[in-house]
């Protein structure tokens, strides 16, 4: 995995780079494998309170390798893998996602926050990506695309249901059917990217450790409740949050809290 994506933990934010730096972080097979291996080893990672994902070198994620394409015109299939069993396939995660939708996916399904600090490219599968954290910090002159009509495909790496909620239909439609480069300061504006920074990974670290801070059981509530937000009924959402309020109130966590305020000194949380 370390030749594709490093994962470091400290005061529990995980810091995970995509690090192909001579091919700008463009997604290959064994990118796929790492990003889902270091996704799939936060999910479970013990006292893990945030996470931020950037790319090192010149741009966050430049998406498909260009070989995957060259492949394709010469009658053969992306990469390593026959491109339609990987898309077809019945081997799918519990959520529905194939391999590709779960390298993005992934990030959704880890219980705590997730920041993508975006510089450079984000392109196709490299924006989808993007897409699958929580929050978005990019560049103001970061270059975004939903690129796959380019080469005569449509966005199969969860664009979709990622895209769902963020931006109006006729918008989505429209990068869609284009394929046509956009700024970060753009993106923020449609709601693709949560805020404009000069220094990304910067403030993405700022932000993860002020979230290390707060009560992790509320934080990660807080999660299962968003990503519920998109996708259940009114009574479900409405009983999800009586049922997460309920657990929290009077827990350790959250007493420590009220009286970390009372008493004006920093929280102790415990995990």
């Amino acid at each position: 995995m370390n030749d594709r994506v490093t994962v470091e933990i400290k005061d529990g934010v995980a810091d995970v780079r995509l690090v192909r730096v001579e091919k700008m972080n463009a997604l290959d097979d064994a990118m796929f494998s790492a990003l889902i291996e270091a996704g799939e080893r936060l999910k479970t990672e013990t006292g893990l309170r945030a996470v931020v994902l950037s790319g090192e070198g010149r741009a966050f994620c430049a998406g498909l390798d260009m070989g995957s394409f060259e492949a394709m015109a010469s009658g053969g299939r992306a990469g390593n893998r026959d491109t339609s069993a990987a898309l077809l396939t019945p081997k799918r995660t519990q959520g529905g996602a194939n391999r590709a939708q779960h390298a993005c996916m992934v990030w959704r399904e880890i219980p705590v926050p997730v920041i993508a600090a975006v510089h450079g490219v984000a392109f196709g599968g490299g924006f989808q990506l993007m897409l699958g954290a929580d929050l978005r910090f990019v560049a103001p002159d970061a270059k975004l695309a939903v690129l796959e009509i380019k080469w005569g495909l449509v966005p199969d790496m969860a664009g979709m249901v990622l895209m769902r909620g963020l931006v109006r239909d006729d918008v989505a439609r429209e990068l869609t059917y284009t394929g046509r480069i956009f700024s970060g300061e753009e993106a923020v504006t449609m709601g693709l990217a949560t805020r404009v920074c000069s220094d990304p990974r910067a403030e993405a670290l700022a932000l993860a450790a002020e979230i290390a801070g707060r009560n992790p059981h509320a934080i990660r509530a807080g999660k299962r409740l968003l990503n519920l937000m998109g996708e259940a009924d009114q009574p479900a959402i409405l009983m999800a949050e009586s049922k997460e309020q309920s657990a929290l109130i009077g827990s350790a966590n959250q007493v420590e809290a009220v009286m970390a305020n009372l008493q004006k000194r920093s929280p102790q949380f415990a995990d």
